[in-house]
């Protein structure tokens, strides 16, 4: 457990140096927002590409790990809800509430800190995870708003979710990358350093960016915080771990990475659906906050636990 942690800390670490430029101003908000821009569509997609580039499509479409985590990830989004709606809270406040408690940093944290300890085989496992993350839940989420304030679904609705999925540019680097695998092409050596170097800044960038955009941030309603906190550190890779070892036949080392994935802290792009359509901001920042900060040990303890 004390070499897993050690592992981890650099990572953390990194997180807070970020915190302490954001906190003290060294870093302004909009030095903040142009890193993260960077990272998410350059630094990470040069990455995704990267990994997803090794993998054949089977590696990846292993559909036994996808079921064990949307099984463990519908769960954990089901009690939330039902959390929710125990407290009477408005339609959108409940489905959004459940996003929290679900989604974790895959795409910032996930990647670079999961592939770097547990190796590169954990990559198909959390390309997985990121993948059912976006075009399920993220497109869960969109499709029940839209559908709430338009008070019926309409192809319109499913043509602009199906546009932005198409935009985002982490599924494009992934589908791309697959492609590129399944057409039995290999990188050149010149594109394999480039996208190397280039995917090398999206770890400290995204890190530090965490850090930055977590200075700004409040804790409001510190029992709604501390709650939908603990069901996406605990229940969420509890409700995987049940998923992956006990239900469904998932091989060892995979179970493993998909747990360890589900134990990250609320993913900062939730706050950003949040923000978009305006549905409790302020709740949303303060999960992430308390989430990341809970998760240095937390993490660390699922991934201790998980390891060969």
């Amino acid at each position: 457990m004390e070499a897993i942690f050690l592992k981890t800390l650099p990572f953390f670490a990194l997180i807070g140096l970020g915190f302490w430029a954001g906190r003290v101003r060294f870093f302004s908000e909009e030095a903040t927002a142009s890193l993260t821009r960077f990272v998410f569509y350059f630094a990470l997609s040069a990455m995704l590409f990267r990994f997803s580039a090794s993998l054949t499509l089977g590696e990846m479409l292993d559909w036994t790990l996808a079921g064990a985590y949307l099984w463990g990830t519908l769960t954990v989004y089901l009690i939330a809800t039902a959390v929710a709606l125990l407290r009477r809270l408005p339609f959108e406040q409940v489905v959004m509430e459940a996003q929290v408690a679900v989604i974790g940093n895959t795409g910032f944290l996930g990647i670079p800190m999961l592939v770097l300890i547990l190796g590169e085989a954990a990559i198909g496992p959390v390309v997985l995870v990121l993948a059912v993350d976006l075009i399920v839940f993220s497109t869960l989420l969109t499709v029940l708003i839209s559908a709430h304030r338009d008070g019926r679904l309409s192809m319109g609705s499913l043509g602009a979710v199906a546009l932005g999925l198409l935009k985002n540019p982490m599924i494009v680097a992934m589908g791309a990358g697959l492609g590129w695998s399944a057409a039995g092409f290999v990188l050149p050596a010149p594109a394999e350093s480039f996208l190397a170097l280039l995917g090398g800044a999206a770890t400290p960038g995204a890190l530090f960016a965490i850090g930055a955009s977590l200075a700004g941030r409040r804790v409001a309603r510190p029992a709604v915080t501390l709650w939908l906190s603990l069901a996406k550190l605990a229940l969420h890779p509890a409700a995987v771990a049940l998923a992956a070892f006990v239900i469904f036949p998932v091989e060892r080392f995979a179970a493993g990475v998909i747990v360890a994935a589900a134990s990250l802290p609320v993913a900062g792009n939730v706050y950003m659906l949040a923000a978009h359509y305006n549905v409790v901001p302020e709740r949303v920042s303060a999960a992430i906050l308390v989430s990341t900060l809970a998760s240095i040990l937390t993490v660390s303890l699922v991934i201790g636990w998980v390891s060969p």
